[in-house]
């Protein structure tokens, strides 16, 4: 599971999902969905029906700060959801809040439009004004792990950087060696 989009930011109210279905109402497709729910994990903010509502309108991702529920049938969609918890209790749908506004995901500021980037190994909130930078990096971090991994292919264990960090931890003297 890989996903890569736009932030459509909601705020919704504890256990109220709402603002969600506005939001979805509002999707373009590739956007993801990122969610200030406050943590709270006392009832879901969405379920497979959103799941897949969100799915039919080609959104990328849920990211929510809150509890979901449906995971089985979630998980077997293959639709991205990352939350904070799940609870079989679900929403109410009657407290306004805020679509594409600042939110705090996790602790983490997330701003309309940011480009939020997830696999199975977390999740990630680029500022738009940062993107060209962090994009930059991530090539030429991308570019030397493959010509490592050519390296082994081809026999070739390429850690002579270890003993400079060591020796820089000083953990090795001048001269000595592993």
């Amino acid at each position: 599971m890989k996903f890569a989009g736009p932030a459509l930011t909601v705020e919704v109210r504890p256990g109220d999902n709402l603002m969600i279905h506005a939001a979805l109402a509002l999707a373009k497709p590739g956007d993801v969905i990122v969610v200030d729910g406050g943590g709270y994990l006392g009832g879901a903010l969405t379920g497979f029906l959103m799941v897949s509502q969100a799915r039919a309108a080609g959104v990328a991702a849920f990211v929510i700060d809150g509890a979901v529920r449906d995971i089985e049938e979630t998980c077997a969609s293959g639709f991205p959801v990352f939350a904070a918890g799940a609870n079989p209790n679900g929403p109410t749908k009657a407290i306004g809040g805020k679509v594409n506004w600042p939110v705090s995901v996790g602790g983490v500021a997330v701003n309309p439009g940011d480009l939020i980037v997830g696999d199975a190994d977390g999740v990630v909130a680029v500022p738009q004004e940062k993107v060209e930078e962090v994009v930059a990096a991530v090539q030429a971090k991308l570019d030397m792990e493959q010509q490592f991994l050519k390296a082994l292919s081809e026999g070739t264990v390429m850690n002579a950087w270890v003993t400079d960090a060591l020796r820089s931890a000083g953990m090795l003297a001048a001269g000595e060696s592993l």
